[in-house]
């Protein structure tokens, strides 16, 4: 198929897929008895981004945000404002559980950093609201062991921002590649990141500003001294996150689990560190290496946040290699390389863009439009498994294992590049007391871990 015919092909694709996906382009929430109440926790760049997809694909009322940056939080408001239909500001929050106390919303989107995933969707949960989450889902093992309860024990569905399982064009190649068997015995995948995002800079200790709760941010968490960097930078302290492995592995390690069908790996072994920017206040790893073991397959991830990518058109992706042949997938594109004459032409999927049904997602500051029909498919799907009561797509038990995983590659780094091998059923480290006591981080004063069996 030439690359014309297959972009109308992957339009009409993706056209019948929203219909059929979600009822007639929604109208099964649309024509309920009012809009569905929806609330934002986390009012930055992705949390926002989240919402006015939801808006783009739903009848939604935004009937409250929630942000620890008053300046921030005030600026959303007025955005949601010229976004939804009502044309209302919508209730604004400093403290999650106030707003979901006051406000009781069936559906949150939560899009705060890392630390704070785990308590946030477990009470949202308890509050009775499905939750979308964004990646990774929490900072240490057993955190997501407890979301995973509280959804199941409340019977909630959680849909993960892992959204290349909705990326149109993947959809399709998972599709003619994978599921066709084209490739044949597939036994090694690759994923690797090589953006230069990792922080680099060394800003100086100052003042915490006035609209800044600050003790509040930190949460659960350690509370570091004040660098204003916290916004978009925290991902480059470990205190919050997962590094660049949570970050971005999660998605492809993640696309790979969910176009091969797999499950928790058997074992998983990483080495890395900080090699070259050792100047920047930073420390998470900018050179890293994980090896995750399945049953006769491996999935290597490596990133660096220096130099060049080893390949120019797949810098942040995943390779899958079968003995016919390879599928190399990203955000942007996918391609199928055939190994020999006799299997076949290579074909190449590019991205889907949705500009003139969404003309907003042209002037919306900072989005990423190549991931828009993505994030809206995982939306809709999100929705349409709580009308129908079935898993979605990215499920919180998908997600929990892609977060665990790359959780475990940075804790076996580490612990000097030592193999752990994960016992979901017992929530050890099999034979190993140190590894297993490093499933719980340690919480600061006045907060408590969440448990799978205390929720």
């Amino acid at each position: 198929m030439n690359p014309l015919n297959r972009r109308e092909f992957l339009k009409g694709s993706t056209a019948l897929m929203s219909l059929t996906s979600f009822g007639l382009l929604g109208m099964d929430f649309k024509d309920r008895e009012g809009p569905i109440q929806v609330a934002l926790i986390g009012t930055g760049w992705y949390g926002k981004s989240d919402l006015f997809r939801l808006i783009q694909v739903a009848d939604v009322e935004v009937v409250a945000l929630c942000d620890v940056d008053s300046k921030q939080l005030a600026e959303a408001g007025k955005l949601v404002s010229t976004r939804q239909k009502s044309g209302k500001v919508p209730a604004l929050y400093e403290n999650y559980k106030e707003l979901l106390a006051n406000e009781k919303p069936e559906y949150v989107l939560i899009g705060s950093p890392d630390h704070w995933h785990a308590l946030m969707a477990i009470d949202a949960v308890k509050n009775g609201a499905h939750v979308y989450l964004q990646k990774p889902i929490s900072v240490d093992v057993i955190e997501g062991e407890a979301i995973l309860a509280a959804a199941r024990k409340y019977d909630r569905k959680v849909q993960i921002g892992t959204q290349r399982r909705s990326t149109p064009h993947l959809v399709q190649a998972k599709k003619e590649i994978i599921d066709s068997g084209k490739l044949g015995k597939i036994s090694h995948a690759e994923v690797c990141c090589y953006y230069h995002m990792r922080n680099r800079s060394h800003p100086n200790i100052i003042p915490v500003p006035d609209n800044l709760n600050y003790d509040l941010w930190a949460g659960p968490a350690p509370m570091l001294p004040y660098r204003g960097i916290l916004h978009r930078g925290w991902r480059a302290f470990m205190e919050y996150g997962n590094g660049i492995v949570g970050d971005m592995c999660v998605h492809m390690l993640d696309a790979v689990r969910w176009m091969l069908d797999l499950g928790w790996p058997i074992q998983v072994t990483s080495t890395g560190g900080i090699y070259v920017d050792k100047e920047s206040i930073s420390n998470i790893s900018d050179t890293q290496t994980a090896l995750f073991e399945f049953d006769e397959l491996n999935i290597v991830w490596q990133h660096r946040s220096w130099g060049n990518p080893v390949d120019k058109d797949y810098p942040w992706a995943f390779k899958i290699y079968g003995e016919s042949g390879m599928l190399a997938g990203s955000p942007m594109r996918a391609d199928f390389y055939p190994e020999g004459r006799n299997n076949g032409e290579p074909i190449h999927y590019p991205v889907l863009l949705e500009k003139e049904q969404y003309p907003e997602d042209v002037t919306e500051k900072d989005i990423e439009i190549h991931a828009a029909p993505a994030t809206r498919g995982q939306l809709k799907d999100w929705l349409q498994a709580i009308e129908k009561d079935t898993l979605p797509v990215a499920d919180v038990m998908e997600g929990h294992i892609s977060t665990a995983s790359c959780i475990l590659a940075n804790m076996s780094m580490d612990l000097g590049g030592r193999p752990l091998k994960y016992d979901p059923k017992t929530m050890t480290i099999i034979g190993d007391e140190e590894a297993t006591a490093l499933l719980r981080r340690p919480y600061r004063d006045g907060y408590v871990h969440p448990e799978p069996d205390k929720i």
